[in-house]
């Protein structure tokens, strides 16, 4: 409930934080996540040998019960993403915690016992950790002073000797997986903390970025862009371009550093029918008819929605789609908003789409659209004692009676127990009445303004005050939800349908040889039929596809692409259902690591020499031409901008960092111009204006701290993302689940 925050005991805290922590220690022994798998693969390799999928598979159920935990403690469905994303959460740190682990070795770092004490109870140098911030914090005001950091580490010591020294299982395993946990992460800081040591800016390199971003020069310019001329009107033969893949597949562009592979698809959505149509349309009327007429509505929708709910209170509540608390409540689209909010009782609107079904709705009652009120909460605590229930409502009443705005602040500090609005004066804001519990919204929606009344609910006795109510309100809705889906006939005809353009694909495409040639012939083919057609790239090391509905699906696709007599031009045996449409897929290449092949470089190579081509016209037509002469001949302006070398954009041009480096090289003098130059989206022509000179300093402190944070910030990704690329991590889970590459 949004109104009563309960307050979390210490002990409660360190039992959910150590769960991630006994992880730690499960994984404590790093040697022990390698095992003799089947196959080559296992489930993965790091350094070259397989990960044991016992320790994974326990790592991966402690983060799947954290995270739903978590989700449930926010009120939050833990859905099939959320587990998928755990366990990669789980793979990750077994990977990371792995690699460090050899680095630790290598450097011989260590936690002493000493250290650890110090790290947990903020001594010796060390803060507060962020997981035992609440040990540390005055629980009325959520601040850290001197004495709640001194009460912390007696009430944290006092925790963590209980669990020391307890017999019981569970509780050894906390301690041991706590401190496993906690010097893991000690280490972790002492590696990265001796990494970020060796980030050195020297005084050049700090001069070299003052000037960079000091030193200006004014050009002006007259720029021919490549999409001047057409592609079409630039011819490029087969051999020339097999003569530019060979003087150029080694370049360093080109190379592939991952191995992966294409795989190029297309969708065809399973939409009703006109005949699907108007057999919906027909029992959406006669629903209607039956609905307008009902005096049970509970009964009805019982019998007739596909979503059998039906609430007489205020969970009822309707909200337009978009509203802050649209996931709690009925939800209608915005531009029935004003429809609703003057219907009347009885009325039926609709059918309207909504979260994937079209819903008739008709409007029992209304309630306020926002509220905001203060309240002091006398606890009860559940208790049923007459006596103590007496002697609450009469505090209650007593100060009911005392109440003013002069002093209501105070005694809200004073006597209040819900820790959720007492620091706010009480206050709750625009909130609905069924956010609340039943007697506390139903006083908001109805009391006067300002009117002070004792209201008593499962928490308490209720010393309320309504201080705003929404003239605006929204509507009460009974609904009968239905999805408008094709009917079985309009799916087989669908089916049989892409099943017969899967096999003209498969005809036409299994008599072409050369894989270019194939992957072209699947694009004409699908546009033909007027699908699109799109490209997903799958990295071999960790093959994940994306943009499915199913899980099933996706499945399909991977057993597919890594296939063990796979080759461009593979396709599905079948397509693939992936709930509301059909997938047709075709593997369109297939890359190993360093040069590449000519087919997978084609079209990005063409590009290139087409560029080429167009720079050597426009070169060839600007050259020995001033700004003037190639302006009027070209029917292009003279363009004035300002430049520095730290920013390698040009005003009205774009990003140009060769050219930017040719005009800070020195040689061009002022009121000199270039020869033609090639750029990354044209050819330039410049004349140099003015240099303005970076006015003299000897300072080049600010730039050297600037140049030291932004490496410092970066350390940590760049150090890991090395180290994962030399240990050559392969997540092979996925592949390993379906059989494919063992």
């Amino acid at each position: 409930m949004a109104l009563i925050g309960k307050i979390r005991s210490k002990s409660g805290l360190l039992v959910a934080m150590i769960g991630v922590a006994l992880l730690a220690f499960i994984l404590n022994d790093y040697q022990n996540l390698f095992g003799i798998g089947e196959g080559e693969y296992g489930i993965g390799l790091v350094y070259g040998e397989k990960v044991d999928p016992a320790s994974y598979s326990v790592a991966s159920a402690k983060f799947q019960e954290q995270e739903r935990n978590q989700a449930m403690q926010n009120g939050k469905e833990f859905t099939d993403a959320d587990m998928e994303a755990s366990t990669d959460k789980a793979w990750n740190f077994m990977v990371d915690s792995t690699i460090l682990s050899k680095e630790y070795e290598k450097l011989g770092i260590s936690v002493t016992e000493r250290e650890l004490d110090a790290y947990w109870m903020a001594k010796d140098g060390f803060g507060v950790l962020p997981d035992l911030n609440q040990f540390f914090t005055d629980s009325l005001t959520g601040i850290q002073t001197p004495q709640s950091i001194e009460n912390g580490r007696v009430k944290l010591k006092a925790t963590l000797d209980n669990l020391k020294k307890s017999k019981e299982q569970q509780a050894i395993d906390q301690w041991n997986g706590f401190k496993a946990y906690h010097t893991d992460r000690r280490k972790t800081e002492k590696y990265f903390g001796l990494i970020k040591q060796g980030v050195f800016v020297t005084d050049l390199e700090a001069k070299d970025q003052y000037l960079a971003n000091n030193e200006k020069k004014s050009i002006s310019f007259v720029v021919r862009r490549y999409t001047d001329i057409a592609d079409a009107d630039i011819k490029i033969s087969e051999s020339e371009l097999k003569a530019y893949y060979e003087t150029h597949k080694d370049d360093k562009k080109y190379l592939v550093r991952n191995a992966s592979r294409d795989v190029k698809m297309f969708d065809v959505n399973i939409q009703p029918s006109k005949a699907d149509s108007n057999v919906f349309t027909a029992k959406i009327n006669s629903l209607r008819s039956g609905f307008s007429a009902a005096t049970n509505d509970s009964l009805y929708i019982a019998k007739n929605s596909e979503t059998p709910i039906y609430f007489s209170d205020k969970r009822a509540t309707g909200v337009p789609e978009g509203h802050p608390k649209a996931d709690r409540y009925q939800t209608y689209p915005m531009s029935l908003d004003t429809i609703f909010k003057t219907a009347a009782l009885g009325q039926l609107v609709g059918p309207y789409a909504s979260k994937e079904k079209m819903v008739l709705s008709k409007v029992i009652g209304f309630t306020p659209a926002s509220l905001k009120a203060r309240h002091i909460l006398i606890a009860t605590n559940n208790s049923t004692d007459e006596k103590v229930l007496a002697a609450k409502k009469k505090t209650a009443d007593s100060l009911a009676a005392l109440l003013n705005d002069a002093n209501w602040d105070e005694i809200t500090k004073k006597y209040s127990e819900d820790p959720g609005s007492k620091d706010k004066g009480g206050v709750y804001e625009d909130f609905l009445e069924g956010d609340m519990v039943k007697e506390f919204g139903g006083y908001c929606a109805t009391a006067p303004i300002g009117k002070i009344g004792v209201v008593k609910t499962d928490f308490g006795y209720h010393i309320m005050e309504v201080l705003e109510r929404s003239a605006s309100k929204f509507p009460l809705l009974a609904s009968i939800s239905l999805t408008f889906k094709p009917s079985d006939e309009t799916v087989a005809n669908m089916e049989s349908e892409v099943n017969g353009l899967l096999m003209k694909l498969d005809r036409k495409i299994s008599k072409e040889e050369d894989p270019f040639k194939k992957s072209n012939l699947f694009d004409t083919i699908v546009a033909n039929a007027n699908y699109v057609s799109r490209v997903v790239q799958i990295e071999d090391k960790a093959p994940k596809v994306y943009g499915f509905t199913t899980t099933m699906a996706r499945d399909r696709l991977l057993e597919m692409a890594y296939a063990e007599d796979v080759v461009v031009g593979s396709m599905t045996l079948s397509p693939i259902r992936d709930k509301e449409k059909y997938v047709i897929a075709m593997v369109s290449a297939i890359r190993a690591e360093g040069t590449p092949l000519f087919e997978n470089v084609r079209a990005q190579m063409e590009r290139e020499l087409r560029q080429e081509k167009k720079a050597k016209r426009f070169m060839n037509q600007m050259a020995g031409k001033s700004l003037k002469d190639l302006s009027k001949r070209f029917n292009t302006p003279v363009i004035d901008a300002e430049i520095t070398f730290g920013n390698p954009q040009i005003s009205n041009a774009g990003y140009e960092p060769t050219i930017i480096g040719n005009l800070f090289s020195g040689a061009l003098k002022k009121g000199q111009r270039t020869l033609p130059l090639k750029g990354e989206t044209g050819v330039y022509v410049i004349q140099l204006k003015n240099t303005t000179k970076a006015p003299a300093t000897s300072n080049y402190q600010a730039e050297k701290d600037q140049l030291k944070q932004a490496l410092a910030n970066q350390i940590e990704g760049q150090a890991m993302g090395g180290l994962r690329k030399k240990a050559q991590v392969v997540d092979n889970r996925k592949l390993s689940e379906l059989g494919v590459r063992l």
